[in-house]
Parts: structure tokens; C-alpha cells; sequence
């Protein structure tokens, strides 16, 4: 059984939800009347300005994103994605908050490549419709097994892409704050955390 993991990244995810969308999102879930009301409210007539070196921009509307620094960003965030493993039907997604990975199993490095550009076509389709967009430079994907069975399909190169973009492979990732390798031996994961408190007791004496 071979096994592949796509790690996606989301251009700016949290600064461009759709407030419009959100909102007929929160009333789909059950959020109406005066709670709606007030969590439009929230969102609305919102502006923002820069400073760089003492001169300080004009304010601008902001028609689009969540506030973060709040308990409410991140949870408006997963309210936005929370249909979209609804438009996946041969990888299983793992959403955490912007964070989503596809992973997905098959007998053949044929039968991963079919499913998983399959799927990634239908999350292209499902960004455009939430107004998100995918970050292709760094989104990854990983064959996870065994050094042996990694070894017998050295040879064979496989064509990841989403809309003509190829994907890049890698042999391990850092997601979550854990690195991961393609032999999940935590081998490189393992030194890090080694090495963060080898320092942290240096800093100690």
C-alpha cells in the first residue's frame, strides 16, 4: 500500500474570507437574527491604516478577512473551510485552521497520482468559488513508507499539479510544528527538540 501526503498552503488564508460569504455560511450553520446581525456588524465598515518611518497612510476599507488577535479569527476561519472536505471524494482532508493537508492510500503510484490531481482540481474549483487562493510554491507533497519500499520506486517520478502548476515533492516537512519525513522516523524531529533543550538549559547555568 502506498501512501501520499499533499501539504497545502493558502495564500494569506485568514486575510482574504469573503465577509459576504462568511456571513450566508454562519446562516447556513444556524447563526440568525440578532446574533447575525451583530457578528455582521463585527465585520463591517472596518479600516485600516499603515505607518512606515513616522508617515502614516490614508484609512482604507477593509471589505475583506477575519480580525485576528481574537478567539474569533480563527474560528470564523474554520467556519469558512468547514464544507470544503464536502467536495473531496478520494483523498481525506486534515483541517487545522489554515493548515490542510490531503493524504491518500492505493495499491499503485498510478492510483495516487489519479486521486490526488483529481481532488486537487475539485479544491482549485472549491478555492475560487470562497475567493481563497493556493500559495503553489509552497504546497508539497510527500510519499510516505518505508526505506525499502521508497528505495523500489526511486525511479518512477510522479506528476503532481494543480492547474498545469506541478507540485514540489519533498522528503520532509515541518506542519504544525512537527517535522515529518518520508519514513516517519522522526528522526530530524527529534534532533530539533534535542537541540531547543540543550539550549534552553545552557541558557539556565
Amino acid at each position: 500500500m502506498f501512501n501520499l501526503v499533499v501539504l497545502i498552503d493558502l495564500k494569506k488564508a485568514f486575510d482574504t474570507v469573503d465577509h459576504q460569504i462568511l456571513l450566508k455560511k454562519l446562516e447556513l450553520y444556524g447563526i440568525k437574527g440578532q446574533a447575525l446581525s451583530f457578528l455582521e456588524s463585527y465585520l463591517s465598515n472596518r479600516n485600516q491604516k499603515c505607518q512606515i518611518q513616522g508617515s502614516v497612510s490614508s484609512e482604507k476599507l477593509i471589505k475583506c478577512g477575519v480580525p485576528q488577535g481574537y478567539i474569533l479569527g480563527p474560528l470564523f476561519f474554520l467556519l469558512y473551510i468547514n464544507d470544503l472536505p464536502q467536495c473531496l471524494d478520494k483523498t481525506k482532508p486534515r483541517l487545522f485552521a489554515d493548515d490542510t493537508n490531503l493524504t491518500v492510500s492505493g495499491n499503485s503510484i498510478t492510483d495516487l497520482e489519479t486521486a490526488v490531481n483529481s481532488d486537487l482540481e475539485k479544491l482549485r474549483k472549491w478555492l475560487i468559488a470562497n475567493k481563497l487562493s493556493l500559495n503553489v510554491a509552497k504546497t508539497e507533497f510527500m510519499l510516505i513508507g518505508s526505506k525499502q519500499m521508497i528505495k523500489n520506486i526511486s525511479n518512477l517520478q510522479l506528476n503532481v499539479k494543480i492547474e498545469n502548476e506541478s507540485i514540489k515533492q519533498v522528503y520532509e516537512s515541518k506542519t504544525l510544528g512537527v517535522t515529518i519525513d518520508q519514513h516517519l522516523s522522526w528522526k530530524t524531529n527529534t534532533e530539533n527538540i534535542c537541540k531547543k533543550i540543550t539550549s534552553g538549559i545552557s541558557a539556565l547555568r
